[in-house]
């Protein structure tokens, strides 16, 4: 139950069919309404805007409203039990007794459904696909996650969703990294020198592919182009069994691989080209040469345009390269075309810092396929920059030019990398520092949370009860202290999270969520330490029933938020 929206509703519909005893002329927007936690020094659980945003239309002081709707609200809304007017018009609420009780009691029934937002639609996430020529490295870590993420929060909320990874399989960089693999099995079987030239791949896992495909296949590998067809299958399987290898490891999987040579083979380009001709998009004609970049090798040449101008974008794009192939562009319009004939409602693309500018001609092109009927929604994940003890920390590149996965596993665990790459907002920059994600102390966030599951469970066993046991809630016997209502407030507060996160697909709010609702319990954990009242058990027993409510409720949304997060949740630290 997200008692926000439920309340927030209920003001609304009361304050519009009151509106000639509140003596308002207007009250047609009010969007700008809403309901909040309020500060913790307000001893209240929620906080309205309404009046000032009336008093505005209206031109009126907003806080002589506010006492009019003060007094409204009292009498009119039974789980209002005080209203206090604060600042230049908000609306402190404290709900009754008997609203905290039943909401409560929702909780503990939804469960691992608690804080979902039902909904029904189909999403494809696009995520990772990182060109098909090594492992992973550090750079995909981030947006690789990002995707997992959002993939469960998206089902969390109870929408149907696809992981797609699209291979880029066809193309330049595809040949270099086969003729790198063809010349490491010239190395390693005819003892001929391995080439320096700068389109190679180096790294050490080419070597590797290379003794696999020697072992697997006695051939005689001398001619390159005769060989091309069976090194390139060949080559490309190892290399994504490497990348798939990379992703479990940090606990991804995906539902989908599509193939960029697929829509070569398919001729899906030339269909998506046509699609667009007959609704107008596409023309021939002149581009002019890019800006800030030199002009030395740019030809005026005559080719197709995909209108994207009229869908956003700063300038019409070209479907076709000077020699009249294909543009990468042109490939990945016949994908999302693919996509949308697909039937997805959502498309989400995950991209790394360097395809922002790639973001608006695609976006124009599901726009035209589509005729505006579906949406895509480009995130961008930032750089990762590493840190040891402060400083920027360099690990072993043996992929080559680059820090593998596999080198961020060898020093940290899944976990701390899941927890810690979702930690800020995937539009900034990220320092991950090592120290602190093996520190066991508040400062560590994913510890935090851990640890705090881990007590309830320690809790649980000296008490010999299992977690989420039945409650039974009386009213005259449900009495709460100032700590443990500070709880209950952050615990009604989680669906709210959830709507955010699910609204702007800001998911660093889930984590920075989980540490603030972990340090409360830690601090009233604690308190039992220092305050005999506080103390949790006497006799062996519980020393209050309230104790048990409040546990059971923070694991419910521990539980629910990690698993979101594809973070374990040990039962012992």
């Amino acid at each position: 139950m997200n008692i926000f929206d439920h309340y927030l509703i209920e003001i609304k519909n009361l304050i519009l069919a009151n509106t000639d005893v509140l003596k308002l002329d207007k009250t047609d927007n009010l969007s700008g309404v809403n309901l909040e936690v309020p500060p913790e020094e307000f001893d209240f659980d929620l906080s309205c805007n309404i009046a000032m945003v009336i008093a505005k239309q209206n031109k009126i002081n907003p806080n002589d409203l506010a006492i009019k709707f003060k007094d409204l609200f009292l009498d009119k809304i039974n789980n209002f039990s005080k209203i206090e007017v604060a600042g230049p018009g908000f609306l402190n609420i404290k709900l009754s007794k008997t609203a905290m009780i039943n909401i409560i009691t929702s909780i503990l029934k939804e469960n691992n459904l608690y804080g979902s937002n039902t909904a029904n639609s189909t999403y494809n996430i696009e995520f990772v696909s990182a060109n098909p020529t090594g492992p992973l490295h550090v750079g995909h870590c981030r947006g690789a996650i990002y995707g997992d993420v959002l993939a469960n929060l998206l089902k969390f909320n109870g929408n149907n969703v696809t992981k797609e990874y699209y291979i880029n399989d066809y193309g330049t960089q595809i040949k270099n990294f086969v003729e790198s693999v063809y010349f490491r099995i010239i190395e390693i079987k005819y003892k001929k020198k391995f080439p320096e030239k700068d389109n190679l791949y180096p790294g050490h896992y080419v070597k590797d592919i290379a003794r696999k495909i020697i072992k697997n296949k006695d051939l005689d590998f001398k001619d390159f182009e005769k060989n091309f067809d069976f090194l390139k299958n060949e080559s490309l399987k190892a290399s994504m069994d490497l990348i798939k290898k990379d992703l479990k490891q940090l606990g991804i999987s995906h539902d989908n691989y599509f193939s960029e040579t697929d829509i070569v083979n398919n001729n899906l380009v030339n269909k998506a080209v046509k699609k667009l001709e007959v609704k107008n998009f596409v023309e021939e004609g002149y581009l002019q040469p890019p800006k800030g970049e030199s002009n030395e090798n740019w030809k005026k040449t005559k080719r197709l345009i995909f209108k994207s101008s009229l869908y956003g974008d700063d300038t019409n794009r070209a479907l076709q390269k000077n020699d009249g192939s294909w543009t990468y562009f042109a490939n990945d319009i016949a994908y999302h075309m693919d996509k949308v004939d697909r039937k997805y409602k959502n498309l989400i693309n995950i991209l790394g810092a360097d395809h922002t500018g790639y973001i608006k001609r695609i976006s124009a092109a599901v726009s035209a396929l589509s005729e505006n009927k579906v949406k895509l929604n480009c995130k961008v994940c930032q750089l990762v920059k590493l840190y040891k003890s402060g400083e920027p920390f360099k690990m072993s590149k043996r992929a080559g030019d680059f820090i593998s996965v596999q080198d961020l596993l060898d020093h940290v665990e899944k976990d701390q990398i899941r927890f810690m790459m979702l930690n800020r907002s995937n539009d900034v920059e990220l320092d991950f520092d090592f120290d602190k994600v093996k520190e066991k102390s508040k400062d560590n966030p994913v510890f935090y949370v851990q640890y705090a599951y881990a007590r309830i469970n320690s809790l649980l066993r000296t008490l010999n009860i299992d977690l989420l046991k039945k409650v039974e809630l009386e009213i005259n016997k449900f009495n709460t202290n100032t700590m443990e209502d500070r709880i209950i407030r952050k615990v009604f507060e989680w669906p709210k999270i959830i709507e955010s996160a699910t609204r702007k697909f800001d998911l660093h709010k889930i984590p920075f969520y989980l540490y603030e609702l972990s340090t409360l319990f830690h601090a009233y954990w604690s308190k039992g330490n220092e305050d005999n009242n506080y103390k949790f058990i006497e006799n062996e027993k519980i020393k209050r029933a309230e104790v048990l409510v409040i546990i059971n409720l923070i694991a419910i949304v521990i539980q629910n938020g990690m698993k979101i997060l594809g973070v374990s949740l040990p039962d012992k630290m």
